[in-house]
């Protein structure tokens, strides 16, 4: 009955439009609009910065400062600097914005932030050399950027990167799907590589330098005082990354373990360093080693045969102590700290417990 009385009213409504014209009888339909583009500023600046080959620069090498305004002027200048081929992954240039811009899209649903991560994730794919490591650049060759390049953990970044496309997760579930597979082929052949450059002391397995040559795979040079040597810095990205591996294999238990007994034979105990005012310095201030019998450090460069550490200035002659090099490089890089203090006491430990040696 009241379905019919539903239908009557209807009825009315329908003769009443036709008996007055439809002027009176407008009905409001919904009506669909174009969704609004939500953007970010931080990853619209990115996208000025981006290289046409897909990955970043590192202007004058310093990181870009996103959070700044780019003024009109510098806008125009980027626009015209697509095509450089200055792209690199040093101090995390490429790897921090590729991160940065999935995460955005993921909160924005910007398109335009997605699809330019992934020209960044190609832009990586490719630049992996044949021996399975990265260059400090790509594809600039010149000089030590096209070493395989751990130091500041340039290629770790990359793996890690590598890592989480492959396992669609920390935002990267929305990447093209065909990228998987790549990412973890990227991982094998950088583990290969990790696993190839472990250097051999006398017989021994050991560490890692900072940079190793891409086709002997031996430790080589990069700044002046940057020396062939083993890494008391780099070393401990690296055996964080392996010991990341599900299920790990014999040669990556041994190279963690190589590594872990090298570390830590080559502590130092009972001394710090410590930075002092000194106005007879340009800057004003030193850094010196005084004794500290609570102390353990390690040296940011050893030997490659002695194992002992080694300092050099701009002159790159290796030097027996922090002293015998220029006030500005004592002050200005860091040729001791506690890098793998944590991995051995804690880090290690819970590995072989997970796994075992």
């Amino acid at each position: 009955m009241k379905n019919k009385s539903l239908l009557s009213l209807l009825i009315t409504f329908l003769c009443s439009c036709l008996l007055w014209g439809s002027g009176s009888c407008k009905i409001a339909l919904p009506t669909s609009t174009p969704q609004e583009v939500v953007k970010d500023s931080i990853a619209e600046r990115m996208l000025l910065y981006q290289r046409n080959n897909g990955g970043w620069p590192q202007p004058g090498g310093n990181a870009i400062d996103y959070n700044k305004t780019l003024p009109e002027a510098l806008k125009a200048t980027l626009r015209t600097e697509k095509n450089n081929l200055d792209a690199t992954i040093d101090d995390q240039a490429t790897t921090r914005e590729i991160k940065t811009l999935v995460s955005t899209y993921k909160k924005t649903h910007n398109l335009a932030y997605l699809q330019a991560a992934e020209r960044g994730i190609n832009y990586l794919l490719t630049a992996q050399n044949p021996a399975g490591g990265w260059g400090q650049f790509y594809p600039d060759t010149s000089g030590y950027r096209k070493h395989i390049t751990f130091n500041d953990n340039a290629m770790i970044d990359v793996m890690w990167l590598m890592k989480s496309i492959s396992e669609r997760v920390n935002d990267f579930e929305n990447v093209d799907k065909s990228l998987i597979p790549r990412a973890k082929v990227a991982v094998e052949k950088g583990i290969n590589c990790i696993l190839k450059t472990q250097f051999i002391q006398k017989g021994k397995l050991t560490a890692w330098g900072a940079q190793h040559d891409r086709t002997t795979l031996l430790p080589a040079k990069a700044r002046a005082f940057e020396l062939a040597s083993l890494s008391g810095s780099e070393s401990v990205g690296i055996v964080r990354f392996l010991m990341s591996v599900d299920n790990p294999s014999p040669e990556i238990r041994k190279a963690i373990n190589a590594a872990v007994a090298w570390l830590d034979a080559s502590k130092i105990v009972g001394i710090k360093t410590q930075d002092i005012v000194d106005a007879t310095q340009t800057k004003g201030k030193d850094r010196i080693v005084v004794a500290d019998p609570n102390s353990t450090v390690w040296a940011r460069f050893y030997d490659l045969e002695t194992n002992k550490p080694f300092f050099t200035g701009r002159d790159s002659v290796p030097r027996a102590t922090l002293a015998e090099i220029e006030n500005e490089r004592r002050v200005g890089y860091a040729y001791y700290g506690t890098w793998p203090a944590k991995l051995l006491s804690t880090e290690y430990p819970n590995w072989v417990q997970k796994w075992g040696k």
